[in-house]
């Protein structure tokens, strides 16, 4: 096979060269050589067919990260062919979109998408309006009845005539024989299962998990608050989405609810304070903001108005079933993308159960989550996670501006540089915004229902063209043919569009889910692996309450070489009770850690506390706790009225704090070493501060990263082999060609002249000529020549068999090449090596070893209660 430029463009000349019989002993190659690979002509697998699972096909389409949707569908002969249609997952970080009407087969080709990136361990969030995309959970590589039984239509099983059980075997031969046809065996569902972690998420309801959206308006992160423009885009959308949650419609620029909830949030985040609805009310009601603009806060929005105002959010918050929104996990991007070990997880957000007000809310809150969690990410040029809708109608409209249209521009605008990969389908193309869409490089389109949604259609394909050749005329006549299933596919990284049939999806299509579905799927032991768990990393035990000890009305007189600070108190503590200093010995010390092996040169300051008792050793640095404390809060003065336990004896000698100190530098080097993770496999070291899990989720993106780099250089190395066998071929079976016409043309020409020669001499002449003997020489000679044309013949087939054989032990070896490639990394399993960096015992710094009074609070039972703070606010 011949794999030129020009073949290489055009999937229509590539397919045409692999229909000939030409070369019939070569397996095609074109998925792998094609940079952005959207066709290959791949062998499908028959029904039943002996090569079954282990087909040329199942391991064709699994390779070099690319989603495996259909088959191309010829509309000139309306028949699906035996092409594969292959799109490359780094296209989708230019974002696609799936248009087509009712029944146009539009959420089966979503569901499959989701699958593909699942597949390759690609991280999804996806809002379902419609509750279709629960079916992604339905997934039963053993096939049997029993799987489907909870999920087949009765009433369906009814009007066929069949009882449940008999209907659920019926669905189960469909899917497995469905499946079977596309070429996907029940190990490719079994393996969909195990790549990711699956969770159905239903926010304001405990039908599925639960999700809690209410219980904090999280401060954004610093990415966000340093990014002006970004920064203010989060508060006008949570502004408009708490108010949108009331029904409340208001304009950012002239509602007055809008300024003041905006101006509250934006008060807060910039204090680095995060605000619960509870807290909302009460600011509400008295602002921390004396002005608006120029106006006094009470003449901009009166007392009376802003009680208005909170007694609508008191509603909301003490209605019936409301305290379903506070439950659950937080809504945290990073949890609904990957578990607590670092495993992808597809995400399905399921609202349909909520109202219009409700649903726009969440969404609004969601994206700004996922725009805050974007941000944070390092650049990459490869996919690293997809957010899916399957109904966008309503949240991108061309004219209205609700509070998810900006978020969405946003990210449409901007997703791209940091692998986010947006997916919007629809049924009404005349409601999307075009004009944000042009940011859009994949359109698949399905059947439409009007002439109008053509006719918008058009112009939206011609706008995402971006000044590229778009045959308009044609693409009317191709939407024009398009059935069920059926989907034009255009996309800005190829050079023309083509018609594909959708694959079977492996998930079973059980059609929208009720509650009761929801909570059987959900059940109890999908909620705990779906809760979050604290990283180890970030993990830092509380301190040890002290013993409690007498306490005394004042201070103990100490020598003045005693160094002494007091912790600061905490904000509120205090008022109306008794505070007791406790002494505690208090240790701040600065650390550098520095390898050049793993690239580690950095600093820590380490705050530690610890009784200080009255054994032979007092002090154990071992029993002390790791502490959250700002050495300039530290105070040298206690709070008044303040009471004091007693003080042991060690703690009041002078000399001891300076061997504590001493213990303490030996303790630091033995004891604090910063531990860092690596992985032996992709040889990458976690970053400083970076938990297990945020690592191994870095690792499976290096890996999707170097996947793709590595295919590149793959696809270049072995195109120019390729192309020259396929030259040489061509060549050969052109030299086969022309030596067999010459040999036929040659055993023509002779047994002419023989003819020739041999009626001359018997036509009635008794002696022959001299020139009818020199004729008859000339045959005899042509004739021994023949045996010499027909051993060049074969000198050529054998040449032309010769370089098959190349072309074979050449694709041989390109699939072992791909094998080892595409050899599956799995991130969360891998067992990953500690490595230790100590630190530089000339480089330990103590600047503070000192009894540390730490203010508690003392109850009528003797219980104490800590209050004190780590002075960061």
């Amino acid at each position: 096979m011949r794999v030129n430029r020009k073949t290489l463009a055009d999937p229509h000349a590539l397919a045409s060269r692999k229909r000939t019989r030409r070369f019939p002993h070569h397996r095609p190659i074109a998925v792998a050589l094609r940079h952005h690979a959207l066709t290959a002509t791949v062998p499908a697998v028959p029904l039943g067919g002996a090569r079954g699972l282990e087909s040329e096909a199942v391991e064709e389409f699994e390779r070099l990260g690319q989603f495996y949707l259909g088959k191309r569908y010829d509309v000139e002969r309306e028949q699906s062919t035996e092409e594969l249609v292959l799109y490359d997952t780094r296209d989708l970080t230019t974002h696609a979109v799936i248009v087509g009407m009712t029944g146009s087969g539009k959420t089966g080709l979503g569901i499959g998408l989701l699958e593909e990136a699942a597949l390759d361990r690609i991280p999804v969030i996806a809002i379902d309006p419609k509750g279709d995309l629960g079916n992604l959970l339905l997934t039963f590589p053993d096939f049997s009845a029993a799987d489907f039984q909870p999920w087949v239509d009765a009433q369906r099983a009814a009007e066929q005539g069949r009882t449940v059980e008999q209907y659920a075997a019926d669905q189960a031969a469909l899917w497995r024989e469905g499946l079977a046809r596309w070429g996907q065996s029940p190990e490719r569902v079994r393996r969909l299962r195990d790549a990711v972690d699956m969770a159905l998420y239903t926010p304001g309801s405990t039908a599925g998990l639960p999700l809690s959206v209410l219980r904090a308006f999280t401060a954004p992160p610093a990415e966000t608050h340093d990014d002006a423009e970004l920064y203010r885009e989060r508060i006008a959308t949570t502004a408009t989405g708490i108010l949108a949650l009331l029904g409340i419609d208001a304009d950012p620029l002239s509602s007055r609810e809008h300024i003041l909830v905006a101006k509250i949030l934006e008060h807060a985040w910039d204090a680095g304070q995060d605000l619960d609805i509870a807290a909302l009310i009460g600011l509400i009601q008295r602002p921390p903001l004396e002005r608006l603009g120029v106006m006094d806060v009470d003449a901009f929005f009166p007392p009376k108005d802003r009680f208005a105002l909170a007694m609508q959010l008191n509603n909301l918050l003490a209605a019936p079933g409301f305290e379903v929104w506070l439950q659950g996990q937080p809504l945290d991007a990073g949890q609904l993308l990957h578990t607590s070990a670092g495993k992808p997880r597809l995400s399905v957000m399921s609202i349909a159960h909520l109202s219009d007000a409700e649903r726009m809310f969440f969404v609004a809150m969601l994206l700004n989550e996922i725009l805050g969690w974007m941000r944070r990410q390092p650049g990459t040029g490869s996919l690293r996670a997809v957010l899916y809708m399957d109904e966008i109608f309503g949240y991108l409209p061309p004219t209205a501006n609700p509070p998810s249209k900006l978020l969405l521009l946003t990210l449409l605008k901007q997703a791209r540089a940091y692998g986010l990969g947006l997916v919007l389908a629809t049924q009404n193309p005349v409601d999307l915004d075009y004009k944000g869409l042009s940011n859009t490089g994949t359109w698949f389109i399905g059947r439409l229902q009007t002439e109008r949604d053509k006719a918008r259609l058009m112009d939206g394909l011609e706008g995402a063209a971006s000044g590229a050749r778009f045959d308009r005329a044609r693409t009317e006549r191709i939407l024009a043919g398009l059935g069920k299933r059926r989907f034009l596919l255009h996309n800005v990284h190829e050079n023309e569009p083509v018609v594909f049939e959708t694959r079977w999806v492996m998930s079973y299509l059980a059609g929208p889910m009720t509650r009761e579905q929801i909570k059987a799927l959900v059940g109890s032991d999908a909620r705990e692996a779906a809760t979050p768990v604290a990283s180890a990393a970030g993990a830092r035990a509380p301190p040890a309450t002290p013993v409690a000890r007498r306490a005394l009305q004042s201070a103990p007189l100490l020598p003045p070489a005693v160094p002494q600070v007091f912790l600061p108190l905490a904000p509120g503590a205090g008022a109306g009770e008794t505070l007791v200093y406790h002494p505690m010995l208090v240790a701040v010390a600065d650390l550098t850690y520095a390898n050049a092996r793993y690239r580690v040169d950095t600093a820590q300051t380490l705050a530690l506390l610890t009784e200080i008792g009255d054994e032979p050793v007092p002090v154990n640095w071992d029993h002390s706790d790791e502490v959250a404390l700002q050495v300039d809060r530290l105070a040298g003065y206690p709070e008044q009225g303040a009471r004091y336990a007693e003080l042991t004896a060690p703690a009041a000698d002078p000399r001891n704090y300076a061997a504590w100190q001493r213990a303490l530098k030996r303790w630091l080097r033995e004891n604090r070493p910063l531990v860092l993770l690596r992985s032996p496999q992709l040889k990458t070291v976690s970053a400083l501060g970076e938990s297990e899990r945020d690592f191994r989720v870095r690792l499976q993106q290096l890996a999707h990263e170097r996947r793709d780099v590595e295919t590149g250089k793959l696809r270049r190395r072995y195109e120019s082999q390729f192309t020259t066998l396929q030259d040489r071929l061509r060549s050969a079976e052109q030299r086969v060609e022309t030596e067999a016409a010459q040999s036929r043309q040659k055993k023509i020409d002779t047994a002419i002249a023989v003819g020739q020669a041999l009626l001359g001499a018997f036509l009635g002449r008794k002696r022959v000529s001299a020139t009818a003997a020199s004729r008859v020489g000339t045959a005899a000679r042509s004739a021994s020549r023949i045996g010499k044309e027909s051993a060049d013949v074969e000198r050529a087939r054998e040449r032309a068999e010769a370089l098959r054989g190349q072309i074979a032990a050449l694709t041989l070896k390109f699939e072992q090449d791909v094998a080892a490639l595409e050899s599956a990394y799995d991130a969360a399993s891998e067992v990953l090596e500690e490595v230790r960096v100590r630190p530089k015992a000339t480089e330990i710094h103590v600047r503070v070893c000192a009894l540390g009074w730490a203010p508690y609070r003392s109850s009528g039972d003797g219980r104490l209660t800590a209050a004190w703070s780590s002075g960061s606010a």
